[in-house]
């Protein structure tokens, strides 16, 4: 049923341009059950899917994006190659700050330092990737902040001054 919706939205006639249009569909899950039904279907249709959390955009993070839920079936194709080198190891790095800020939280005074020196990354990548409304980056400039980031060269910078 879902299929037939989103396979192809629109397809323009020869004699207005050709093409056609694709289907961006959002879906609400029930208590952030992407297993139910309608997720999976819709899931398995489309290219990829970007999972936004409430708790993500409560704490301040803009794009409340969950980089563990969200994936992308075209993935690096629409990447420049800069930006490959840097996004697969950022991905990773906040996938598993996230894992043991979770952990953390249950006792954070029993870490160690390299533990404790993962967390900060962690936390100064968070704060690199919130984006303000209105104001976009550009490319090259992105891919210097997520370099510097992911090599460890803000690790000294005040997380206030991230």
């Amino acid at each position: 049923m879902h299929s037939r919706l989103l396979e192809r939205a629109a397809k323009y006639a020869p004699e207005y341009g050709g093409g056609s249009l694709t289907a961006l569909p959002i879906i609400e899950t029930q208590a952030g059950d992407v297993a139910a039904y309608i997720p999976t279907n819709v899931i398995s249709i489309t290219d990829g899917q970007i999972y936004l959390e409430t708790d993500l955009f409560n704490a301040g993070i803009r794009p409340a994006l969950n980089v563990g839920l969200s994936v992308s079936r075209v993935g690096s194709a629409a990447q420049t190659k800069a930006m490959k080198q840097v996004a697969g190891r950022l991905r990773l790095e906040l996938a598993q700050y996230r894992e043991l800020a979770a952990f953390a939280q249950f006792g954070s005074s029993e870490l160690d330092a390299a533990t404790r020196a993962q967390l900060d990354r962690g936390q100064r990548i968070t704060e690199i990737l919130k984006q303000l409304q209105y104001v976009p980056m550009s490319v090259e400039k992105q891919v210097m902040i997520l370099y510097a980031a992911i090599n460890g060269y803000i690790d000294d910078v005040p997380l206030d001054k991230v």
